[in-house]
């Protein structure tokens, strides 16, 4: 897959079949488009093409960005997998939120043939959001491009979206959340040092800082599935199974709002590493216990269980013994990663072009 840094580098000559969108979260509606996207492309005889954008487009019309599903270099990462053929990081700014519906597509169309539009049905470009489905067919009768638009996916009584994702994720649904993303509810962070607090408690843990605000579970233990390395977030060359803390650590003075995960079996130095952290489970809620001896104590009951549930998951995939964990079923549960994809792609993002 190619990378642009704006509309007007896409190759001269291309024909295109496109699509437009945030994909934040990258959930199973995201998945349903793109894989309307490639086959609209073998249709057409077009090119798959996404145009997404930086920032999210709410910084700049709304003064804030949601707290991101979906990691930047994960995003990338999916659309290269769905079999995009070419994606469009786009500068989202004032000037670019004025285009109109008509200035957008001429700019598409500059040197290049637009064969057609897949859109959801709730989905509009342009300022005001006036390039509607049904706008952008009338502009396609009249310069001779198709608009094809794909029925909304549903679950849990409603349409999929990033932010029924994100308020699922607020209150604690992890199951929820899961089912409409099509897999585990993941975050990307960095490995920084912290106190050193849990490796003197026998708990050596990697704590997590953020480039921007992500949405995070409720606090509370969760088992976790954790990777890095590797050239893109999908594709780590090093994976652990694990038991995360997420909260103000109440037992001593209580903090900043943190995510540290415990790695079963890594004694190694992950700092400065990205680490993909993937909730499997809640186990628990945060809460404060009455000494330092106490609360190892319970460590271990809850690092015990966190293996109990991921060997529970990894055993029912492998099609490998019927191993539960006794507080509940995995029969709500999906594989650790849900193959979602559409199938048309191992590629990854290659190279970066900008305007000529």
């Amino acid at each position: 897959m190619d990378l642009y840094a704006d509309l007007d580098a896409l190759p001269l000559g291309a024909r295109l079949a496109v699509t437009v969108g945030v994909f934040d979260g990258m959930h199973r509606g995201h998945a349903r488009l793109l894989q309307a996207l490639v086959r609209a492309g073998r249709r057409w005889q077009a090119e798959p093409t996404v145009v997404t954008f930086e920032p999210h487009p709410d910084a700049v019309l709304r003064g804030a960005a949601p707290p991101l599903l979906c990691d930047p270099a994960e995003r990338l990462a999916w659309l290269a997998l769905a079999g995009v053929q070419h994606t469009v990081l786009q500068r989202f700014d004032a000037a670019f939120a004025a285009q109109t519906p008509e200035q957008f597509l001429a700019r598409l169309q500059v040197g290049r043939k637009l064969a057609g539009l897949v859109m959801s049905p709730e989905s509009a470009i342009g300022r005001g959001r006036a390039g509607t489905p049904e706008r952008l067919r009338d502009l396609g009768e009249r310069d001779g491009f198709t608009v094809e638009v794909i029925a909304a996916v549903r679950a849990g009584g409603g349409l999929i979206s990033a932010s029924r994702i994100r308020e699922a994720l607020s209150a604690g649904r992890l199951g929820a959340a899961r089912q409409m993303l099509g897999r585990d509810p993941a975050v990307i962070g960095r490995v920084v040092r912290g106190d050193a607090r849990g490796r003197l408690l026998g708990y050596p843990t990697a704590n997590l800082a953020f480039e921007a605000p992500v949405a995070l579970p409720a606090d509370g233990i969760y088992a976790v599935e954790a990777s890095w390395g590797g050239p893109d977030p999908l594709h780590p060359s090093r994976t652990a199974g694990g038991v995360a803390s997420l909260g103000v650590r109440p037992t001593f003075e209580p903090g900043a709002r943190t995510l540290e995960v415990y790695l079963f079996g890594v004694d190694e130095d992950l700092y400065g590493a990205q680490l993909r952290v993937a909730f499997v489970r809640r186990q628990r809620a945060e809460r404060r216990f009455a000494s330092a001896a106490a609360l190892v104590a319970q460590m271990d009951r809850d690092a015990a269980r966190a293996r109990a549930i991921l060997a529970a998951r990894a055993g029912r995939w492998a099609g490998v013994g019927e191993q539960r964990v006794r507080e509940r079923s995995l029969e709500d549960e999906g594989p650790p990663v849900l193959a979602w994809v559409p199938g048309g792609g191992e590629g990854r993002p290659t190279s970066v072009l900008r305007p000529r």
